[in-house]
């Protein structure tokens, strides 16, 4: 199979897009792939790590700011020229959008040379690059149910994340790594890929008080965000680092997990069963990280805590809540188990070797 794939701005996009392309490996071992992205955001730098071709554009999001907007508008119809003679070159079987304003050229130009087309949305609130190429593509995946009634029923199919599928098969990382005690719970707090600085700071109070708490919190700021950060002292049993690399394989020795609330980090708390805060970002596009939430929270398999409301005070008496309370844990767990699509990377390769054949 020959395959382009298109994804980029942040992990979530980025790491679903790399665990269809595990599969499709894992299936398919002489698949060749070609991976567009942009030339200034993680995935220039994350792709080619991993040995994967990769061709970077330049491209922004559109904003409401006019001058810009027109040069975005330029930009996408000189990328649909650019990536058309890139197809033609490489010759791909099927082209997937897996997120990211740079996926709109991408597709644009696969659907105008007639090539299959495969896009996924991760958040429960389609983009808006999804939203309109969902008229265009061929196939639609989404990662919540809910998702469905926002593409054309007919070709939209509910996959789940492909994160969720890696999360269960990665190795696990020992959390004495960081230094963290064997024994003690451990309780990881994550601001997603790029960081958050309004919650660090928020979260300031929190690490300073916790000395005597009989838990380790490994508390990972964002690569943006850690040389600013790790500049504050912090309670005894806390360790702060930038970025951890595969952090699913941490996840699964958490006892409780905090988190920002992307699409990719919820699918790998699900497929996990791992007890979770969510904390949604208020500052992403259509609110989506909040919706996303509240679909977990009201299946009652997480707890979520509005940054607005967030302090010291509430977070510890809710990590208290998931430490201590049995009850609480098993029936989270269940609730958990009950959203559960761990097949997600499967369904879609399934899904896309049906389209070529």
């Amino acid at each position: 199979m020959r395959v382009i794939v298109t994804a980029g701005g942040t992990g979530g996009h980025i790491y679903p897009a790399l665990a269809i392309i595990e599969k499709i490996k894992e299936l398919e071992p002489k698949s060749e792939f070609l991976y567009i992205g942009t030339q200034n955001r993680m995935e220039k730098d994350i792709v080619p790590s991993l040995g994967i071709n990769y061709t970077g554009i330049e491209m922004y999001g559109l904003t409401k700011n006019i001058v810009r907007d027109i040069r975005v508008v330029f930009l996408i119809n000189k990328n649909i020229q650019k990536c058309k003679k890139i197809m033609q070159d490489f010759k791909p079987d099927i082209v997937l959008g897996i997120g990211g304003y740079v996926t709109y050229p991408v597709i644009k130009a696969a659907k105008s040379l007639k090539i299959k087309t495969f896009i996924h949305e991760q958040n429960s609130i389609p983009g808006k690059s999804n939203r309109m190429l969902g008229r265009l593509a061929d196939k639609i995946g989404v990662s919540f149910e809910e998702s469905a009634h926002y593409f054309d029923r007919s070709k939209t199919v509910f996959t789940g994340n492909p994160c969720s599928e890696r999360a269960l098969k990665i190795e696990p990382i020992e959390k004495t790594k960081f230094g963290l005690h064997k024994t003690k719970k451990f309780v990881l707090m994550v601001q997603g890929s790029l960081g958050s600085s309004s919650v660090n700071e928020k979260m300031l109070e929190f690490l300073n008080s916790i000395d005597d708490e009989d838990y380790d919190v490994l508390y990972i700021t964002g690569k943006s965000s850690y040389e600013k950060f790790s500049k504050n002292t912090f309670s005894k049993n806390v360790v702060v680092v930038p970025y951890v690399e595969n952090l699913a394989g941490l996840m699964k020795n958490a006892d409780v997990i905090v988190s920002r609330a992307g699409a990719s980090s919820i699918s790998e708390i699900i497929a996990l069963k791992k007890l979770s805060i969510l904390i949604p970002s208020p500052y992403v596009a259509n609110n989506h990280q909040y919706f996303n939430a509240l679909d977990v929270a009201n299946h009652h398999a997480a707890i979520m805590i509005e940054e607005s409301t967030l302090n010291a005070n509430i977070l510890k008496s809710q990590i208290d809540k998931l430490l201590k309370d049995k009850e609480l844990q098993i029936n989270m767990k269940m609730n958990l188990g009950k959203m559960q699509k761990n097949d997600s990377s499967t369904i879609i390769y399934n899904t896309i070797k049906d389209m070529i054949k």
